[in-house]
């Protein structure tokens, strides 16, 4: 099938990429010339484990291509699938200028059948103003080309987004009754019949649900996580150890033990975003979400623990203190630092006088150019980014840990004690238990575990 992908972004490449590797013929889009030169070049703008290996493979085999050019790529799909940004607008809500341009450009030089897919995340009734900006660009033309708009959500996961999209628990396409709607149903099924050779995975619906679906399933994960945090905080007030709370209650098959985990609190672009979008939306229709509207403040918050817990242990006053920091991306097998709770971790420190060292598998590059944007010059003087995780330790006071890479599950702790000023571990992931901590001669600091496990 031929197909066009619209903005090479996180969901666009993996999207194109993994379509061409089911033998498609696939043609991506960008304006950003730069990006596009990058691609053409062998490289990729993001860390997604896989990703590389599959687009350099359907390069070679031709089933793949970058351009900025925008008529060739509405002329080269009967499918235009839409996955530009949907940033935040000042508001909250979802900024569709990205969208909407897109659909105006495929209007502005389509002439003939076309179904465009919405892969983007987009608030309900985006449809509706995609389908009228893609008329309204037909009238001007006097052209009575045909078109079908559909909905197509994503539900990648950063870090796994290759696996997830060529094993899908779930494919969600909304499609409306209209006049070319059995030609899109045929298109869209043909596509996706790869992924459903063993069971039906398809959830076919109308198209504003299937938008909501997708805001839906992160503000219901977004909530789970918020809800274990707020948890975890009170259990260590009260003595309460929160991953044997986690186990006694995701053994319930009405709970399951997906997102249950405590932490530091989410973010990425996904979940902070459509939380803020999805409130927006009830907004402009009268009604107040109040779980969501909790969900975000308990996140804010959550985003503070472990300074509030470095401070607790050190004092406001953090001048000639010297803390290491694992980790730096907001969640382990990207990059992406939108959001991310190491930013306010850092500030937090830095504007109280500390000085840190850093270290992060992937994310370095990205976390410099990052904090430079969040900081002052003077406080971004004081941050040390280092070539090793051990490195980091190098006369600090405390090690504080943010992200769950793996590499940092099983460390030498004899060599961390050594390096230590003193063996001091802040644990913001609860990558380690605290009786094991306690033997091997720590002060161990994790979320929601402020006792010992007992037997």
């Amino acid at each position: 099938m031929k197909i066009t992908i619209i903005g090479t972004g996180y969901v666009g490449l993996v999207t194109g990429a993994c379509l061409a590797e089911l033998g498609n013929d696939v043609f991506c889009l960008d304006v950003d010339q730069r990006k596009i030169d990058l691609l053409n070049n062998g490289g990729i703008p993001i860390h997604e484990p896989g990703l590389e290996e599959i687009v350099r493979r359907n390069r070679a085999a031709g089933r793949i291509q970058f351009s900025t050019d925008v008529e060739a790529s509405v002329k080269h799909g009967t499918l235009q699938f839409i996955a530009v940004g949907t940033p935040p607008d000042e508001d909250g809500s979802a900024d569709l200028q990205y969208v909407l341009a897109a659909a105006r450009n495929i209007g502005k030089y389509m002439d003939g059948f076309k179904v465009i897919v919405d892969k983007s995340t987009v608030p309900v009734g985006t449809g509706d103003r995609v389908s009228a900006a893609i008329a309204e660009e037909l009238a001007s033309r006097g052209s009575n080309a045909e078109f079908t708009v559909v909905s197509n959500p994503e539900f990648l996961k950063e870090g796994a987004a290759v696996e997830d999209f060529m094993r899908p628990d779930r494919i969600v396409i909304g499609l409306d009754d209209t006049a070319n709607g059995s030609r899109a149903h045929d298109l869209m099924k043909k596509l996706y019949a790869p992924f459903n050779r063993n069971h039906e995975r398809t959830y076919w619906m109308d198209v504003r649900s299937a938008e909501f679906t997708k805001y839906a399933a992160n503000a219901m994960l977004a909530t789970r996580i918020s809800f274990m945090n707020e948890l975890a905080n009170l259990a260590d007030k009260v003595g309460v150890d929160i991953e044997a709370v986690r186990h006694g209650i995701g053994s319930d098959p009405r709970i399951g033990h997906s997102f249950l985990y405590a932490g530091a609190g989410y973010g990425g672009s996904c979940f902070p975003k459509d939380v803020q979008a999805l409130e927006r939306t009830a907004r402009q229709y009268q009604q107040d979400l109040l779980i969501l509207r909790a969900v975000e403040k308990v996140n804010d918050n959550q985003k503070r623990v472990l300074s509030r817990k470095v401070i607790s242990r050190f004092g406001e006053d953090l001048t000639g203190r010297h803390f290491a920091v694992w980790g730096l991306a907001f969640k382990p097998n990207t990059d992406d630092m939108r959001e991310a709770p190491s930013r306010v971790l850092l500030k937090d420190l830095l504007t109280r006088g500390a000085t840190v060292s850093v270290y992060d598998p992937v994310a370095m590059p990205e976390a410099q150019r990052v904090l430079k944007l969040d900081l002052p010059a003077v406080l971004v003087e004081r941050i040390q980014f280092m070539d090793g995780q051990m490195d980091a330790l190098n006369e600090a006071d405390a090690l504080v840990i943010v992200t769950e890479w793996k590499t940092f599950r099983s460390p030498d702790f004899d060599r961390i004690k050594a390096v230590l000023k003193a063996p001091v571990i802040f644990d913001g992931r609860n990558l380690f238990e605290p009786e094991v901590m306690a033997e091997n001669g720590f002060e161990y600091h994790g979320i929601g575990r402020s006792v010992l496990t007992r037997k």
